[in-house]
């Protein structure tokens, strides 16, 4: 009997050691194979950054045509990169703290910078001016 019991004992390991391996095996290849669409990802978007670039532009501008900030320079609902770059200008901080000021005035359900409504103001660190810049995020 005890003989018995040690032959089923080593049939158990023997099949717990193959699933294990199996298993592993298994988890491996899965591992493998999600490196290699995540790799792949990766350089099909560093391939084609400039598109990659141009489709997250597009999106961002069809989102926000109604915003007030882009309106106001002229954008009219263009979702173009050489449209965008040839009416909106480059700016500072400064430049937008008036609207960010207006934004918080008005509470976060104004589209004047974006069209999503506004769900916290973060506070900058490490300004060349010293003073503390509230960046607006949604």
């Amino acid at each position: 009997m005890e003989a018995t019991a040690a032959i089923y004992d080593s049939v158990a390991v023997k099949n717990s050691s193959i699933a294990n391996t199996c298993t592993n095996n298994f988890d491996e290849r899965n591992h493998d194979e999600k490196n290699k669409e995540e790799l792949q990802f990766i350089e099909e978007v560093t391939i084609n950054a400039d598109k990659v670039q141009n489709k997250v532009l597009t999106e961002i501008l069809s989102r926000n045509a109604q915003v007030e900030y882009l309106q106001r320079h002229g954008l009219d609902g263009y979702t173009d990169w050489q449209t965008f770059k040839r009416v909106m200008p480059l700016v500072s901080y400064e430049d937008v703290k008036t609207d960010i000021d207006l934004l918080i005035t008005k509470g976060n359900i104004s589209s004047i910078l974006c069209a999503s409504p506004v769900s916290q103001f973060l506070h900058s660190t490490g300004t060349s001016s010293g003073v503390s810049k509230l960046m607006p995020t949604t």
